[in-house]
């Protein structure tokens, strides 16, 4: 059975939506970060990312993590890409060229939009989006995100989505990394073809399951 290592209110979120897409058992074990607690060492402190017996598993003290039968895995969005091909189905790519094209819109999204994404949810999570620090930081990153999302709008004009004009892993992955921008509704607003875009990918009953239960996790 896949096992997977992570709270939903984490990346971990990207694959338990994944598991649900695929429709496959998995078992959730719900590692929280460590920064959540105020003694993450203590004796009766929950399982975490500081905690030896998850330092097996991750010695990076990372979430998520997976185990598959014998294979045990970090990296979220390397995750997905592995489930994908692994349990097969629309969400894998059915050729070669889909595969490339699926993996360079995973590494785009790591790399050209979460940077900035993140750095948005942070300072919403840290309640500094009233500061001046905060205002400056949210510009920055509004700022920095035009040129991507650009590229992204102009990608969707013709197809619904990122490879082979169907929902696969890749979708999956750029909307979870670009979820963390949607507090900044004008970026989307300003790109109709990525608003529509993402609204059809948090459309799917997996999302709508994930977040369920993620919606019951303690802040």
């Amino acid at each position: 059975m896949l096992t997977i290592y992570g709270v939903y209110r984490s990346r971990a979120s990207r694959n338990y939506w994944m598991a649900e897409e695929l429709g496959i058992e998995f078992k959730s074990v719900p590692v929280i970060q460590a920064g959540r607690l105020a003694n993450p060492l203590a004796v009766d402190a929950p399982i975490n990312t500081m905690s030896p017996e998850f330092l097996t598993v991750n010695p990076m003290g990372m979430i998520p993590c997976i185990k598959d039968g014998d294979l045990t895995m970090h990296e979220s969005l390397a995750i997905n890409l592995y489930l994908a091909r692994r349990y097969g189905g629309p969400l894998a790519g059915k050729t070669v060229e889909e595969e490339g094209l699926m993996s360079m819109w995973t590494m785009w999204a790591a790399t050209e939009v979460e940077p900035y994404s993140v750095a948005l949810v942070r300072i919403y999570d840290n309640a500094q989006e009233s500061s001046e620090p905060g205002k400056a930081g949210i510009a920055v990153a509004c700022r920095s995100l035009k040129k991507p999302l650009d590229v992204l709008e102009k990608h969707l004009q013709n197809q619904d989505y990122l490879v082979g004009n169907r929902f696969t892993a890749a979708d999956l992955n750029l909307a979870e990394v670009l979820r963390y921008a949607q507090t900044e509704q004008e970026l989307f607003d300003a790109r109709p073809k990525m608003k529509a875009w993402i609204e059809r990918c948090q459309s799917r009953a997996a999302y709508k399951a994930m977040q369920a239960t993620r919606g019951k996790e303690s802040v």
